[in-house]
């Protein structure tokens, strides 16, 4: 809403996740210079209307059905269902008829390792044509171009996945502005053999939203929703290393930027390569662009990233990371120095590696020496060392996960990390 303040007149935010934006020190008032600042009261985030929960989405990753062919080649089944009749909100009592893949802007985060089989079953549901076009390297009949899929159609598309890195997928039916404006786009992660080192992993897609119709955005965001994360700052733990896959798939805008405050970034081109190609703290894209950043914060606090186009960032496109030190404001349960262990059904007696993270069984229970942890994001304490437990549905196994240091646990939700390229140990009946 429109906001006018002299220069030096306090700004008064009843909302604490918005002063966030302008509190350096404890105690010091928040200042901001005279002009229109649009500060959405309501986060449409929070509403069972709005086009997507952006924290939900940022660590999600869908790895599918996962089968093993008869060759030994691991095969991922996902199914993708095309929609262009919803009415959202994108932004507070913004509504729009949003076209979706699965039923968010953007759609579901596909994950597979170089060399699996993929096969995505595609689903029209909408009114219009629609197909599935995914960057890489696939044969023509696969590649969603020339053939589409009339409503209530169904094609499947199989491809092997390479090479490893970040690429968008989107509708190329036309006219394609329309389709990819109103939502028909998502992101696919390859991973290499090798896996890269763990990390706290996320996907940020830059978009907008052309609401009026005039071919210019009235909104730009990250993740779909305007100053999501303003006011629902993405929380990192310090020193411990952050991997961003970034996409831009802006229709109507020309170019597209993401600038990290008080930082720098490590950035990998489309992911191709596990060498980066410079050390910077923005980085520009045109549409389809994509890339790795990978960085670390040295000091806990409040740290922007947003746009580096003042447009953008005064119509949603800027959000906070949080860094705090690790285990902050944690409740931690006292347990044995070597736990009895039960995984649902499975037992095991082991000692605890040192801070290792410890895995929920595949019914979201488990229990210690007895006593029921139902909860992910719970932290226990064996051996002088922390262990978060985390959900582990995403692998279908009971597992611990090596961790360097203490500093590296992280305050993920419900197994959303890249578990399949993190190096575990899995702990099984009897077995280390």
């Amino acid at each position: 809403m429109p906001f006018n303040a002299a220069i030096n007149t306090q700004a008064k935010d009843a909302n604490p996740r918005t002063n966030l934006i302008g509190t350096h020190t404890p105690g010091y008032p928040v200042f901001r210079t005279s002009g229109d600042v649009l500060d959405p009261i309501t986060i449409p985030g929070d509403s069972k209307n709005a086009v997507i929960d952006p924290m939900k989405y940022l660590r999600e990753f869908n790895y599918g059905h996962v089968t093993v062919l008869p060759n030994g080649t691991t095969m991922r089944e996902f199914t993708i269902i095309a929609s262009d009749s919803e009415i959202k909100e994108v932004s507070p009592g913004v509504f729009y008829n949003v076209w979706t893949f699965n039923g968010t802007i953007p759609g579901p985060t596909i994950r597979a390792s170089e060399g699996d089989k993929i096969k995505i079953n595609f689903i029209n549901n909408g009114s219009k044509p629609h197909s599935l076009h995914t960057h890489g390297i696939h044969p023509a009949e696969m590649d969603g171009v020339f053939d589409m899929i009339g409503p209530k159609g169904k094609f499947t598309y199989e491809f092997t996945a390479e090479p490893y890195g970040v690429y968008p997928y989107h509708c190329h039916m036309t006219p394609l502005e329309e389709h990819i404006a109103h939502g028909l786009y998502g992101v696919m992660i390859i991973d290499p053999k090798v896996p890269r080192p763990p990390a706290d992993e996320m996907v940020m897609v830059m978009n907008g939203y052309d609401t009026d119709f005039d071919a210019e955005n009235n909104f730009y965001t990250v993740n779909g929703i305007p100053y999501y994360y303003m006011h629902n700052p993405i929380q990192v733990q310090k020193n411990e290393l952050v991997r961003i896959y970034l996409v831009n798939m802006l229709e109507f805008d020309p170019i597209n930027n993401f600038h990290l405050h008080a930082n720098m970034f490590n950035y990998f081109p489309a992911g191709t390569s596990k060498i980066p190609v410079e050390l910077n703290d923005m980085v520009t894209m045109s549409q389809g662009e994509r890339g790795i950043l990978e960085f670390k914060y040295k000091f806990p606090g409040n740290y922007m990233f947003h746009a580096h186009k003042t447009e953008f960032s005064e119509k949603g496109w800027m959000g906070i990371f949080h860094v705090s030190d690790v285990l902050d404001n944690k409740d931690i349960k006292q347990m044995d120095a070597n736990p009895t262990i039960k995984f649902d059904n499975t037992s095991s007696s082991s000692n605890i590696r040192n801070n290792a993270t410890l895995f929920q069984g595949n019914n979201n229970q488990i229990q210690i020496n007895h006593e029921n942890n139902s909860h992910v994001n719970d932290y226990v304490i064996t051996n002088s060392s922390a262990y978060e437990i985390r959900s582990n549905t995403a692998v279908g196994e009971n597992a611990f996960e090596n961790q360097s240091s203490l500093s590296t646990l992280q305050s993920l939700s419900n197994g959303s990390k890249n578990l399949d390229s993190t190096p575990r140990q899995v702990v099984e009946t009897g077995q280390k």
